[in-house]
């Protein structure tokens, strides 16, 4: 344990060598100004670290994030993001209040995955302007975008930007493969850097002056009459927020043994981390899975190495501002086509298309929606279908079957008795859940009795039951008794007889006396209802001795 915490501060640097191009693109493609993704990556880099339940995250500002802030940017402008983070950030912080952490379990990973390959398309996408080297166009949907800014580049060609993109985006794809220890992709920005400067290449333009500092924190940007306005898109930037920052934190912990995230505890390290800083001029922020996943194969075991990255990325912001404003916008863009590139595991992909139909439609229906919606959107459709889909497999388990009432018949009884009964009486077996998305279809079933006087339910083998399955249940029970056909249930579980007792179910079958614990004693019951109308001879009492009815035997 001795170099636990040399080992720490290494993992710090190399995850802020990593994250520095990125908090700077981020910055940029959101709309605030490279500034403003370094502000987020010091600020809520520190206090996510400080007192999120990951040891191992790192955070900060993220591409999915950006895709979500875009639009927000263009209707609000940026006072308006940074009132949105402000509002996003008490909000997860509520959550985590709630305890909603642990709702993440419940997220798909075919929602996951296709949420992933959609916000890796969009960030490719919103990349195109600034590595063609054409001023970006008018618009909120980065389809359009991305047209308009095709056809800029085939009236005016910029090669220069396109080469550094290219070539910063290759160097970085290929680095990774060849050599992933190195941090290739701080290293193509300042080869494109010395290239651009070296050749005066205008055509190019770089970022542009960074303060050499981070602001003061200030509330100016707060209106509190547009408060009201900022609601829905700050719901938006904290779902995903939580969505993305618990995925990430589950994701450290599945690349390593015996650690361990508090869910409610990473919520409210984000949501801190978010209502701060705004303050400091910074855009919303999240867990980051690709700085979170490098801080961990660089040997991180504890928060110091989620800090130091932040302080590391705070001297570069106080110390090397005129030096990192000279980077070339084509070779931040080429970092972040790279970084989509690689988000996308082919692997996965075609695993979860192969998996079930299912999971290949919510994969690609959230994939989709998240290009050409926005991310939450996509999430909530994918959940819904997603959700839908289970119900409907659920629904398929839930079966009825007729049974032989020979097993469950008390005593011995003669052939001719048999045949007596199974002319009279109908059993059947109800298997699995008994609710909305497979009620229906067992009140069809039911309702085609037909040719007999007594149905036997039994009910031991039914595992949830809801109110649109008790309804449908006592609406089959008084169609059939109209029909003057007789119901008896057993094995009704405790759990069961609420829901049918909340519906008056109960009140039906108790009324005739035709509820009972166990099917012998309900097909008994059956017997006293046939005797009664006549179609099942009574028993004569035997008056005989037992010496007597030994000696018949």
């Amino acid at each position: 344990m001795a170099h636990a915490p040399r080992r720490n501060l290494v993992a710090g640097l190399t995850v802020a060598i990593v994250a520095l191009p990125l908090a700077l693109g981020f910055g940029v493609s959101s709309g605030l100004g490279a500034e403003a993704g370094l502000a987020t990556a010091v600020v809520a880099g520190a206090l996510a670290a400080l007192f999120g339940g990951s040891n191992l995250q790192v955070s900060g500002p993220t591409g999915a994030m950006t895709v979500v802030l875009v639009p927000i940017v263009a209707q609000y402008g940026p006072d308006g993001v940074l009132a949105v983070g402000l509002l996003a950030g008490l909000l997860v912080i509520a959550l985590a209040l709630a305890r909603a952490g642990r709702y993440m379990a419940y997220v798909p990973a075919s929602v996951i995955e296709g949420f992933t390959l959609g916000i890796a398309l969009v960030i490719g996408l919103q990349q195109l302007p600034n590595a063609l080297g054409v001023p970006k166009p008018e618009g909120e949907r980065v389809l359009v975008v991305t047209w308009r800014a095709v056809e800029e580049f085939v009236r005016t060609p910029n090669w220069a930007a396109v080469a550094l993109a290219a070539g910063v985006a290759l160097a970085m794809l290929a680095g990774a493969r060849l050599r992933p220890a190195v941090p290739f992709s701080i290293v193509a920005v300042v080869a494109a850097t010395g290239v651009a400067q070296v050749f005066h290449l205008d055509a190019a333009p770089p970022i542009g002056d960074l303060p050499s500092g981070l602001p003061a924190p200030s509330l100016a940007f707060l209106d509190l009459s547009a408060l009201g306005s900022l609601l829905a898109p700050a719901v938006a930037v904290a779902a995903l927020a939580a969505l993305e920052s618990l995925l990430s934190a589950q994701v450290a912990d599945g690349m390593t043994v015996g650690q361990k995230h508090d869910p409610d505890r990473e919520l409210f390290g984000q949501g801190l981390a978010n209502v701060v800083a705004p303050l400091f001029g910074g855009v919303p922020a999240t867990g980051a899975i690709a700085r979170t996943a490098v801080n961990v194969r660089s040997g991180a075991s504890s928060r110091l190495a989620a800090l130091t990255h932040a302080a590391v990325l705070a001297v570069i912001v106080f110390a090397a501002a005129p030096l990192v404003s000279k980077i070339p916008l084509a070779a931040l863009a080429g970092v972040l086509i790279a970084t989509a590139v690689r988000m996308v595991e082919v692997g996965s992909l075609r695993a979860m298309a192969k998996a079930t139909r299912s999971d290949a439609v919510v994969l690609v229906l959230t994939a989709v929606a998240t290009l050409a919606l926005d991310l939450v959107y996509a999430v909530i459709i994918g959940l819904a279908v997603a959700g839908a889909l289970a119900l409907r497999a659920v629904a398929k388990q839930a079966r009825m079957d007729q049974v032989d009432l020979r097993a469950d018949l008390p005593g011995e009884h003669s052939d001719e008795e048999h045949a007596l009964l199974a002319e009279h009486i109908v059993a059947y077996r109800l298997d699995g859940p008994l609710f909305f998305a497979a009620a229906h279809r067992f009140l069809l079933e039911l309702s085609e009795v037909a040719d007999v006087r007594v149905v036997i339910l039994r009910m031991s083998r039914v595992t949830t039951m809801d109110a649109t399955g008790a309804l449908v249940l006592k609406d089959a029970v008084e169609k059939l008794n109209r029909r003057g056909i007789a119901v008896m249930t057993s094995g009704i579980r405790p759990g069961q007889r609420k829901v049918l007792d909340s519906v008056g179910a109960l009140d039906l079958l108790r009324f005739e006396d035709r509820e009972y614990a166990t099917t012998p004693e309900a097909i008994a019951g059956a017997r006293s209802h046939l005797q009664g109308a006549g179609l099942l001879p009574t028993p004569q009492p035997d008056h005989r001795t037992v010496a007597e009815r030994e000696r018949t035997r």
